[in-house]
């Protein structure tokens, strides 16, 4: 990853600006993530309101995996086709994505949730012939293939359930008696869900991280793993670590109907895939959170 006293000069041939300062805000072995403030303005926002400040900030996100321009791709595209902002891009290649800078205070409130849950819905109505996309695309960094499926029952038990889970097994965090028990369980998945299920483009990756809220307001979404999937998928992850509210399902169910049987059985069943991709990168509790849930599906 390049040094800041590197990425400045480049950032400045990127905007036509100068970078004024750098700040890091996240650094892992996958990434690193820098606000840059410039030196003037730079119209860069996809969804500008009234109340949008200045844009002299920047984000510069690097990629040690070479996978910044699948990130970029997914918030152009999202630009295009969702009601939700996301963050506008200036530059992207396989190392750096630089985007806007999006002002979040946190503060959400009813009205942000009302926000979210409209928005959200919104997307989720926007569709496609088919399950997939249009090219793979990345969760939580891992590989997420995407490949154009007319039943979504064999898209979610072949590239999100057994994929991620054979990554998992493959990896070591996943006990082959787990590995079994989730064969099983994909044998049986017409149980679950129902046949008439339609394609909804989704975030992909739905946790409190990539939701921001400003002044009582949805700022933006980040850090998509977008792809056509059924909404409830998108529903569930958003409760997995407690993110999605019953305020915010009341709201959501204002613009769009959820089948009650999704609270019964289908959330914990789409919350397999989010588990084996934690489970994939972290083992740990996410392997106890994964028995727990095939108990409770019964298998």
């Amino acid at each position: 990853m390049e040094h800041s006293n590197l990425l400045a000069p480049r950032i400045a041939d990127i905007t036509g600006c100068t970078v004024v300062r750098t700040k890091t805000l996240s650094e892992s072995a996958m990434a690193k993530v820098d606000l840059l403030e410039l030196d003037r303005a730079t119209p860069l926002s996809a969804h500008p309101t009234e109340n949008s400040p200045p844009h002299n900030r920047v984000i510069a996100k690097q990629s040690q995996n070479g996978d910044a321009g699948i990130e970029g791709l997914m918030l152009r595209r999202l630009a295009k086709i969702s009601p939700i902002p996301y963050p506008a891009v200036l530059f992207c290649d396989d190392n750096l994505l630089v985007m806007e800078y999006i002002a979040a205070n946190g503060n959400a409130g009813q009205s942000g949730l009302r926000d979210l849950a409209a928005l959200l819905a919104a997307q989720h109505n926007v569709t496609a012939p088919d399950f997939g996309f249009d090219f793979d695309t990345l969760i939580g960094g891992l590989p997420q293939p995407n490949p154009a499926t007319h039943n979504w029952c064999d898209f979610f038990r072949e590239h999100r359930l057994l994929f991620m889970a054979n990554r998992a097994r493959k990896n070591g965090n996943l006990p082959g008696s787990l590995h079994h028990r989730l064969e099983k369980l994909c044998t049986k998945l017409g149980e679950f869900i129902p046949p008439d299920t339609k394609p909804s483009l989704l975030h992909g990756d739905l946790w409190g991280g990539n939701i921001l809220y400003h002044q009582g307001r949805l700022a933006a979404l980040i850090d998509p793993s977008v792809y056509f999937g059924d909404a409830e998928t998108e529903l569930a992850f958003g409760t997995l670590f407690g993110d999605l509210t019953s305020d915010f399902f009341q709201h959501y169910q204002q613009h769009r109907k959820i089948d009650p049987d999704f609270f019964v059985n289908r959330r914990d069943l789409y919350n397999l895939y989010p588990l084996l991709v934690h489970a994939r990168l972290f083992g740990g509790s996410y392997i106890h959170a994964i028995d727990r849930t095939l108990r409770q599906l019964q298998f």
